[in-house]
């Protein structure tokens, strides 16, 4: 089941046909199996009869063919091309876009679970495209009650998901370029690793990276002097004890070490500074997302509400803005916004067991560690929730259940309030703790 749908979203067939669902359950059902290069399309009727198959590109001409397609099912002046839902395995794409700009209703599947009714229907699990097209229609006609078509997200909270997915790859990026830096100095330059193993950042700190393509091996390092360590820190934009740093690493670049071979040493400051290379456009990278992300949610309505509440920067309410959305439907019940972000509990009962467990598959992982930061970054803005929070711990719950209960407790707060378009009130939220303490709203991340 999709996590939307789970504990009180509206299933197909329940709404209206202005592209999100229907008044009446379909007469016809259709497939997209997507592609790169030709795209079969496959509408079945509610016996499960295949009525139309066709192979379209990806587009502007696919898009009219397939709507041709649609419209051409019934002659019936009550029958529209908007009645007929489209299953496809993706939330994006050209295709998906001109199918949604002509107001088509979208419904997107997880390939994981598209998988699984392919042996339930085929045994042979035999897969080509036009029957794949056929296998997505087919599960919308017998379970399209379990999914729901595509969220009607504003073209700015869209636009806001594209810039924080940039800057999750970014980071991605960032984290994958320092941990093979860190490899490779590991195996030449330790004092490099050591200099800055206790400062937050480690090697992707500036003065860090810039330090490192002054001096690319232990030799050069080893002869830099205390005015040329403290300029590259300044120059990096250190501004604080930067004669102190600057002594501190001068005395661990000057500590015996284990050394490879001149020759060998040098070959691998160049290995090096390529690696490095590669970092610094990470950082560049993360950074440049991270303020067009920011502004961009800035501009957003919401964003006030999101700020108000504790622990909730613009970096983090970004995120959880563009993974929910701006769409009043999408969630009717906190409940569903908590399962789909994974702050729900899971029970698992069978005879005479039961256990209760954290949601780890069917939610959206990016917004459950979005959750856990948001959720650790409220303590210290909010008396309420490190009250909640150490409770939680006085009853046993480990460090990051009690986390993940605190984040439950926020998002059924961010739902309230934006249902209600109301900021955040500590003295509302947390009641027995007293408002005498209100928290300092867009705390940072």
């Amino acid at each position: 089941m999709s996590p939307d749908l789970e504990n009180g979203a509206a299933p197909l067939g329940s709404r209206d046909d202005q592209g999100k669902g229907w008044v009446r359950m379909p007469r016809f059902f259709g497939g997209i199996d997507y592609s790169e290069g030709l795209n079969d399309v496959a509408v079945i009727d509610a016996a499960g009869t295949t009525v139309a198959h066709i192979r379209v590109e990806e587009s502007p001409q696919g898009v009219k063919e397939i709507l041709a397609v649609l419209r051409g099912l019934s002659a019936s002046h009550r029958f529209s091309r908007r009645q007929v839902p489209l299953g496809i395995e993706t939330r994006r794409g050209l295709l998906v876009a001109g199918l949604l700009a002509s107001g088509q209703p979208i419904v997107p599947l997880n390939p994981a679970m598209v998988a699984r009714y392919r042996g339930r229907l085929n045994p042979a699990r035999r897969k080509s495209d036009r029957t794949d097209a056929t296998l997505l229609a087919q599960i919308l006609r017998t379970d399209g009650h379990h999914h729901r078509g595509m969220p009607a997200d504003s073209d700015e909270v869209q636009a806001l998901n594209e810039l924080v997915q940039a800057q999750y790859r970014a980071v991605r990026s960032q984290r994958y370029g320092a941990n093979q830096l860190r490899s490779l100095l590991r195996t030449y330059y330790p004092a490099a690793i050591e200099a800055w193993s206790e400062l937050p950042g480690k090697l992707v700190r500036a003065e860090a990276r810039a330090l490192l393509a002054l001096a690319p091996t232990p030799r050069e390092a080893s002869r830099l002097s205390k005015r040329a360590i403290a300029d590259t820190l300044a120059a990096a934009g250190r501004t604080r004890l930067v004669d102190a740093q600057a002594a501190r690493l001068g005395e661990v670049f000057a500590r015996p070490w284990l050394r490879q071979p001149p020759a060998v040493e040098e070959a691998m400051g160049q290995a090096m500074l390529a690696t490095l290379a590669q970092l610094n456009s990470a950082c560049r990278a993360a950074e440049m997302t991270t303020v067009l992300a920011e502004t961009a949610f800035r501009a957003h309505p919401q964003a006030p509400v999101y700020l108000s509440l504790p622990g909730c920067g613009p970096l983090i309410g970004a995120r959880l803005l563009a993974a929910i959305g701006d769409d009043p439907e999408r969630f009717e019940t906190a409940k569903g916004l908590r399962c789909y972000a994974g702050a729900a509990p899971l029970t698992w009962a069978s005879g005479g067991s039961r256990a209760v467990t954290a949601r780890r598959r069917a939610v959206n992982l990016k917004l459950k560690g979005t959750g856990h930061i948001w959720a650790f970054a409220s303590l210290t803005r909010s008396p309420g929730c490190r009250a909640y929070y150490d409770r939680c711990r006085d009853r046993g719950d480990t460090y990051p259940t009690a986390l993940r209960k605190l984040y439950g407790r926020l998002l059924n707060m961010l739902h309230h309030c934006l249902a209600h378009d109301v900021l955040y009130d500590e003295a509302v939220a947390f009641p027995a703790v007293g408002a005498a303490v209100t928290p300092r709203a867009g705390a940072a991340d």
